[in-house]
């Protein structure tokens, strides 16, 4: 039987004391969090990690990395069938090579680290007091709750929205060069596309882009339902990788059949039960 994961010796709790709710040193960490997801939608904990543990990561996502479904396709910001009733600039209409993979949540059992950080109560507990949500929940999606992206060198990832509300990333690994993270924060609300926002992005003539470049061990908490997002082509020879923690403000949701079937190559019972169940009306 594998023995549990001692999440907490992961953790830098010097500077990060996210178990330590009420103290002084938890409030003015908060404080910060707040301003910064309140300003771009996106908060970066450098270091959040322990630097002697981010070797345990790395070996974790090239255990699993073998079982990553790669899709080599041209997609959308919504990841949705073409339709030809819109305009042809239209942003629904406007297609980017795809060339990634992610390693499906159902690949990380009771043994797996990034499982065990997702589902220590003190790490979900300080997520949601850093976005402030009262209706928080974790993914429902069995494929999609705790998952790894691996970019292999000259991959990356073009514009898209998230499905869920807010995802929380932890870089373990990157490539030699490349793999920049760029958003426009903002940009749609749960009731408004903006399309013509993300036309701006999307043409290259938007003002409200922002560039981050995380290094191993740096947790970004992130609101990219409503960001648009994306990740610059992976230069050298080595994998990037990405932890990926989700959750949502609706209990049940789950991802979109479509979605689901080009980033993990298969659906399960739940996603067609659940089908169109959201908590807002977005394209997706």
């Amino acid at each position: 039987m594998a023995q549990p994961v001692a999440v907490e010796a992961f953790v830098d709790l010097d500077r990060y004391p996210v178990d330590a709710p009420g103290s002084p040193r938890h409030a003015a960490m908060m404080a910060g969090l707040h301003a910064a997801l309140e300003r771009d939608g996106c908060a970066v904990l450098k270091g959040f990690v322990r630097p002697d543990r981010i070797g345990a990561l790395a070996a974790e996502a090239d255990r699993v990395a073998p079982a990553a479904h790669r899709s080599f396709n041209r997609t959308n910001a919504y990841f949705t069938v073409d339709d030809p009733a819109l305009a042809p600039e239209h942003p629904r209409r406007r297609y980017y090579d795809r060339s990634n993979a992610f390693v499906p949540a159902d690949n990380f059992g009771p043994e797996s680290i990034l499982r065990a950080l997702y589902a220590w109560p003190a790490f979900s507990a300080f997520v949601q007091a850093a976005l402030e949500e009262e209706q928080f929940f974790p993914y429902a999606d069995p494929l999609a709750d705790v998952i790894v992206n691996v970019v292999e060198p000259g991959g990356g990832f073009p514009w898209h929205f998230d499905t869920n509300n807010f995802t929380v990333t932890l870089a373990i690994q990157n490539g030699e060069g490349g793999g920049q993270f760029e958003y426009a924060p903002n940009l749609r609300s749960a009731t408004d596309e903006n399309y013509e926002g993300v036309r701006a992005v999307l043409d290259g003539t938007s003002d409200r882009l922002h560039t981050l470049v995380l290094e191993p061990g740096d947790l970004q908490i992130f609101k990219g339902r409503y960001s648009l997002h994306r990740v610059a082509p992976v230069e050298g020879t080595r994998k990037r990788y990405v932890g990926i923690f989700s959750y949502v403000a609706y209990p049940d949701m789950v991802g979109s059949i479509e979605r689901t079937r080009q980033l993990y190559g298969r659906v399960l019972p739940i996603h067609l039960e659940r089908a169109g169940m959201r908590a807002d009306a977005l394209v997706d």
